[in-house]
């Protein structure tokens, strides 16, 4: 499974971006995919995660981005999105893509859990 993210820029606080991570490999439906960043100086932490099948595809996110991220996954182009609206200059990272092979949901936000990477992509929020 290759993994290759897009969509990073620089933006002014409040504005929006819209992140994609193609797949090339076989993902079931019964694995799960997810977004963490990584901060200047800081250690990369869990930022969404969707379960690949499913009608209505469960997702999970950390606090501070709930309300304001969204993660959805186009099966048929074998992609996950994360659409991010209100950004806020503490959103400035480095966000990289990941995906489990495993049916192990609970295990979602822990960055261990995950088979493969992407290699980031850069999101600079000014204030």
């Amino acid at each position: 499974v290759q993994l290759q993210a897009s969509g990073g820029g620089l933006v002014q606080a409040g504005a929006s971006l819209r992140l994609a991570c193609a797949v090339s490999g076989r993902i079931y439906s019964s694995n799960y995919m997810a977004w963490f960043r990584q901060a200047p100086g800081k250690e990369r932490e869990f930022v969404a995660a969707i379960l690949w099948g499913g009608g209505g595809g469960s997702t999970a996110f950390r606090d501070s981005v709930k309300g304001r991220f969204t993660i959805s996954r186009d099966n048929t182009k074998n992609t996950i999105i994360l659409q991010m609206n209100s950004l806020r200059p503490e959103d400035t990272a480095v966000y990289y893509c990941a995906a489990r092979r495993g049916s192990d949901w609970y295990r979602r936000v822990l960055e261990s859990a995950y088979d493969y990477w992407g290699q980031g992509t850069l999101v600079t929020v000014s204030s």
